[in-house]
This record gives C-alpha cells, sequence and structure tokens, in this order.
C-alpha cells in the first residue's frame, strides 16, 4: 500500500526474481524502473487486467522492476473515481514510491487505454525517459494538450479496436512534437485478444534496443 493523495493506493511490484519465464533479452543491469496504469476503472478496469499485467510483467522480465497499482476506488485503493484528475494524482505518488525505492533509476511509463491517457499527460512532468502508450483513447478523451511524448516513446494500436479509431491515434502522433515508434497490430483488437505474445514481444524489443 503506497499513501496517496486521498488515501492508500494498492500497488504490485513485479521484480525479475518473480518472473519464471525471463526473455533472453534480459538486462539485469539497467537502470531503469517501470509504472503501469490500466484501463478505465468505470469499465472494469484494475492492475489485475491482462494487457497491462502482461505489460508489466515483460518489463519485470527484462530485468526493470516494474510497479503496477489501482487507481482511486479501484480494488483496496481509496478514494473515488475523479475524472482523470485525481488519477494523475495517484500515478504521482506511485512515482513518488519508486523513485524512493529506485533513486537511481530512470523512468519508463507504460499505460494501457484510460491509463495509457493517465500516463501521456504526466510522461513530461514526471520526466519520464521513456513511454509505451496502448491503445491510447484519442477521440473518446482530449489528447489535444499532450504535444509531447517521452525521449523514448512506443505507441501500439490494434487495426480493429472496436473503441478507438485507428484513424485518430495516426492524426494525433503526427501532431506529437517529438519522435515515436507507432506499431500498428494487424487484426488486433482493443483488448488484444489472442495477441498477447506478440504485445509482449513487442514490448521487450523495443525497450531492448532503445532503452538499454
Amino acid at each position: 500500500m503506497i499513501q496517496g493523495a486521498v488515501g492508500q493506493v494498492e500497488a504490485i511490484l513485479d521484480k525479475l526474481d518473480d518472473i519464471t519465464n525471463a526473455s533472453s533479452l534480459v538486462e539485469t543491469n539497467t537502470k531503469l524502473m517501470a509504472v503501469c496504469c490500466h484501463p478505465h476503472p468505470q469499465h472494469g478496469g484494475a492492475m489485475g487486467t491482462k494487457v497491462i499485467y502482461t505489460a508489466a510483467r515483460s518489463l519485470a522480465g527484462l530485468g526493470i522492476p516494474s510497479l503496477r497499482f489501482n487507481f482511486r476506488g479501484v480494488g483496496q485503493s481509496e478514494g473515488r473515481f475523479d475524472e482523470g484528475k485525481g488519477e494523475q494524482q495517484d500515478l504521482i505518488a506511485a512515482v513518488a514510491w519508486m523513485r524512493q525505492q529506485y533513486p537511481e533509476h530512470d523512468l519508463l511509463l507504460a499505460g494501457f487505454s484510460f491509463g495509457a491517457y493517465i500516463s501521456a499527460l504526466q510522461a513530461t512532468h514526471l520526466k519520464a525517459k521513456g513511454l509505451i502508450l496502448i491503445a491510447p483513447p484519442v477521440g473518446r478523451m482530449d489528447f489535444s494538450t499532450i504535444t509531447k511524448a517521452a525521449p523514448t516513446s512506443l505507441i501500439i494500436q490494434g487495426d480493429e479496436d472496436e473503441l478507438v479509431e485507428v484513424e485518430a491515434v495516426k492524426r494525433w502522433v503526427k501532431t506529437l512534437s517529438t519522435p515515436v515508434e507507432f506499431q500498428i497490430f494487424a487484426k488486433a483488437s482493443h483488448f488484444f485478444h489472442g495477441r498477447l505474445l506478440d504485445l509482449r514481444q513487442q514490448i521487450e524489443v523495443f525497450v531492448s534496443q532503445q532503452l538499454f
């Protein structure tokens, strides 16, 4: 449990020692730490959601300590849904806790859907070195003020996403003033059903090639 702005924030820290099938790309000397944000709290989103679980465990398998947490009002996290405003404070508290544990490590943010929105909003403020956005809900939330990504960023979008228009994401990516790697998964839905292994592999390759 982490102290947040309105109470306790429930979290799980995944580390390399916890991963039985660590990637062959593992780099235990990396100075990265990750904080991962789950999808919309009012639509079943939680830190155990398969996509964000896959992302966090993939990063941990690369030797990157990875914290996933429940936004306020989810699981044992105190408070209630705050339309994305308070959830940014939850992320800030989670990052502050990680920086206490790993003061020499650079920050990597990862988020899925609503969690991608929160991560993108805070990436510059939190001075993230890396950013992974999975199915960012462009068109469903206001991305117009987000004009920069982290120095090294990956955006993954399915072309058969039933909730987010891939063309809207493409248009937003073109407005960013910082370069990003933009990967479109063919025949992938919003929740990447049947594509989680591909998602994991894409994350591993990106991090090992761009951030190690």
